[in-house]
């Protein structure tokens, strides 16, 4: 089983694409090579394949704090499957995962809900897709300063906050604020939560 996540940019037309689109070349760049593993295409959608399924949704979680860091926001589909065809491009290649991520990735818009699963298992689907809209209150809210801190927390797991605070260039006292204020540690136990669900999934 793999995740391919399927993504559009909001309202990328705010900001110049010169400002963002190369940060986010090497932003996806650590989950693989492109167009192999991941492609931009029609100038504000990509689409990343997951091998491991397991990562799926802190990936999704650094790619929505990326953007919200630059004052942008995403709509990211996730599809649970195979891949029963594999092309040099991953927008060629097919599979379950590359319809299911498709299927959903059409209704976002019209919901009005900028993340959501689709593993063609109605109960995992209904309940993760519940968690993640309750997730998102406040994911959508998400400041600039609150989107980098969970980037940096989630990329250095072990770092003590005067560690990120060391990065971000702030003291302990304002890391901790920053770390309340964009509910981090209900981030890392939903992740924790679909990581105990998604091994009850097959292909």
């Amino acid at each position: 089983m793999i995740a391919i996540l399927t993504a559009d940019i909001i309202n990328s037309r705010k900001l110049p694409s010169q400002k963002w689109m190369d940060d986010l070349k090497v932003f996806l760049s650590q989950f693989g090579k492109t167009p192999n593993d991941w492609e931009i295409y029609r100038g504000d959608e990509f689409q990343l394949e997951i091998k491991n399924p397991e990562e799926a949704l802190l990936i999704a979680f650094q790619i929505k704090a990326f953007f919200k860091s630059i004052r942008l926001d995403v709509r990211m589909s996730i599809g649970f499957g195979n891949k029963t065809y594999k092309s040099k491009k991953i927008t060629e290649s097919n599979g379950t995962a590359f319809i299911r991520s498709g299927e959903k990735f059409e209704i976002l818009k019209k919901q009005k809900i900028n993340l959501i699963v689709n593993s063609n298992d109605s109960l995992f689907d209904e309940e993760l897709n519940l968690i993640l809209k309750l997730s998102l209150s406040f994911m959508d809210n998400w400041l600039q300063q609150s989107a980098t801190f969970i980037l940096v927390a989630i990329q250095n797991p072990t770092a003590t906050q005067e560690e990120i605070g060391f990065k971000l260039g702030i003291n302990q006292a304002a890391v901790s604020r920053r770390q309340k204020r964009s509910n981090y540690e209900l981030v890392i136990q939903v992740d924790r939560y679909f990581r105990k669900k998604i091994k009850t999934l097959t292909a």
